[in-house]
């Protein structure tokens, strides 16, 4: 019980996000969830027919803001990022996904 309150670990969220620019064909997805795990949250990662990736992570707000950063300004080192967008960011009462995977 102690330590619970205010604790920055029970503080999970939830985002969606699409990556636009040359994301495709560079082991984006590949990167991205190699990041993830390394991070310690969890998600999904998807290419789509428009060329963009999409995806969702979720954990502590925190590693969620650090993920949220690669994303759009790192990614793979193939790639070019031109815009990242995130949207649907939400407060979670616990992790809906388990691991981090690329979905097909």
């Amino acid at each position: 019980m102690s330590g619970e309150t205010g604790s920055s670990d029970s503080d999970l969220c939830s985002v969606d996000f699409e990556i636009f620019g040359y994301v495709q064909g560079v082991c984006f997805r590949m990167y991205s969830e190699r990041k993830g795990l390394s991070l310690g949250v969890v998600g999904w990662v998807k290419n789509t027919n428009k060329g963009t990736v999409v995806g969702q992570v979720q954990g502590p707000r925190h590693l969620v803001n650090e993920m949220k950063i690669w994303l759009s300004k790192v990614g793979s080192p193939g790639s070019r990022i031109a815009r990242a967008v995130f949207k649907n960011e939400k407060n979670i009462p616990k992790l809906e996904i388990s691991g981090f995977s690329t979905r097909f």
